[in-house]
């Protein structure tokens, strides 16, 4: 709040200080939270980062689509406390041809909004909403002050060499940017806390209002976004990375009761855009993405590793002599000393020689082992276990139960492993197991291993030995 100088004044000047201090103390206080980062180095990581997505995802380069995002964009910056803007952020508004209902925001400005969310919008202000909802991300900083928490086993697990970890916008983003960024997407869109959903929330509504838009819109995609669950069994993209801090659309009809709208924004724009959308070729599925770049399960795309050896030629069993491997601050295991790891956004594989890499066209993980992260859908081990195994399914639908899922302890924590069963790309039929467990702040690590059936006996004793291994270095 800027100091007034003390001297007498007109009676009328001190009415409008008072009514302008009342309408300022009428809207929610919003408080940064803690950042050990500066906003340089917000934009840094960002700038970083938002190159790996314009190279993996679709963008849309209509002028008429471009130019009216940035539009939209710019007007919320205008409208956006001045405390909060850091004069190094970079802002820019990008439309991608995907068909989910998402946008996300990077560090230090970097925003990208998909098909999906225009064609569920039924007004400007819907989708204006919801990009005030991501720019207050920005603003407050959230991405970086996630990685300060440095117990967030998200953070530890980013120490990995390619980064494991890398927490799912709506289930794609974070596996479909690998190791662009030395700090890893992962870490910075991981899943929000509801604390600050609700910030966002709040701070969003705020700058709508400034800008001339109801912010009841804004509770109302919500609920949009909410119902595309209805059908689905799950949550939607958006809310995958947005957890609903309850109550969501009151609290936010309660702030904008307490806000004063500015003059009415132009939204003619909105029908001519809608136009624009339609006259683009058939936007893409996250699955869609993912099996055009060979992706791997959960629908998730990935960059592909280099190739080990090659598939489809002989594999050795595993050597008898083993080394240790450390997965950041969560894990160590020992495995054998002659496979080669093979780490990514969301695990690290090992593997041997002739185990990994193109056969006939496509990547083929043939033989060895995966260590990963997932968020939790569930404090439940079984049902979490579940929900994330019909993710893998739906890029694998051959992928069948092998036996009665069972319990068994790693690293003297309870977990489960599930016996399947896959056709190989060597022919014949190859055996998956699935061992999970949760991490201290209840994510769940799993345990992966695979191996053609002709092969299986040779490589059990290593298998088990690699379970036997893992020690879990995260805080309980």
């Amino acid at each position: 709040m800027t100091t007034q100088t003390r001297f007498a004044r007109p009676v009328f000047l001190v009415a409008i200080v008072c009514i302008s201090a009342s309408v300022l103390s009428a809207q929610t206080p919003i408080k940064p939270p803690k950042n050990k980062y500066t906003p340089e180095q917000d934009v840094k990581l960002g700038l970083e980062a938002a190159a790996e997505v314009r190279q993996q995802f679709p963008l849309i380069n209509d002028e008429n689509i471009k130019r009216y995002l940035t539009t939209l964009g710019d007007r919320l910056v205008a409208a956006a406390p001045p405390e909060l803007k850091h004069s190094a952020f970079q802002y820019s508004f990008t439309p991608v041809n995907l068909k989910e209902i998402n946008a996300f925001a990077l560090p230090g400005g970097p925003m990208f909004v998909q098909r999906g969310m225009f064609d569920a919008a039924a007004s400007e202000a819907e989708v204006v909403g919801v990009m005030a909802h991501e720019l207050s991300h920005v603003l407050l900083r959230h991405g970086t002050a996630n990685a300060t928490k440095a117990q967030n086993p998200w953070l530890q697990l980013g120490q990995i060499a390619g980064q494991i970890g890398g927490a799912m916008v709506g289930g794609g983003l974070g596996s479909a940017i690998a190791q662009g960024s030395s700090f890893g997407l992962g870490t910075l869109l991981m899943r929000y806390s509801r604390d600050f959903e609700k910030q966002a929330d709040l701070l969003g509504a705020q700058i709508m209002a400034k800008a001339g838009y109801d912010p009841r819109a804004l509770g109302q995609m919500f609920e949009t976004i909410a119902k595309e669950s209805g059908g689905s069994g799950g949550n939607p993209q958006w809310m995958s990375s947005h957890p609903n801090p309850g109550n969501r659309t009151v609290y936010i009809n309660q702030e904008a009761a307490a806000l004063t709208i500015a003059s009415p924004a132009d939204m003619s724009g909105f029908t001519s855009v809608k136009t624009s959308f339609a006259s683009l070729p058939p936007a893409k599925s996250m699955g869609e993405l993912a099996n055009a770049k060979g992706g791997g399960g959960g629908g998730e795309p990935t960059l592909e590793a280099p190739a080990v050896g090659t598939p489809g030629s002989p594999v050795a069993p595993p050597t008898g002599q083993y080394r240790e491997i450390s997965g950041g601050k969560v894990f160590k295991a020992s495995v054998p000393a002659n496979w080669t790891d093979l780490p990514s956004k969301s695990s690290i594989k090992v593997v041997p020689q002739n185990g990994y890499g193109p056969l006939n066209g496509q990547t083929t993980f043939t033989h060895g082992i995966e260590f990963g992260v997932t968020r939790a859908s569930s404090r439940d081990l079984q049902e979490a276990t579940k929900t994330w195994l019909n993710a893998v399914a739906q890029n694998n639908p051959e992928l069948k139960l092998a036996g009665q899922p069972q319990a068994i302890r790693i690293a003297e924590r309870s977990a489960m492993i599930v016996p399947l069963t896959n056709p190989s790309p060597l022919g014949g039929q190859e055996l998956v197991n699935v061992s999970t467990v949760f991490l201290a702040e209840g994510t769940l690590f799993y345990y992966l291993t695979v191996v053609p059936e002709k092969d299986a006996a040779a490589f059990q004793q290593a298998f088990r030995h690699i379970s036997e291994s893992i020690k879990f270095t995260d805080v309980r």
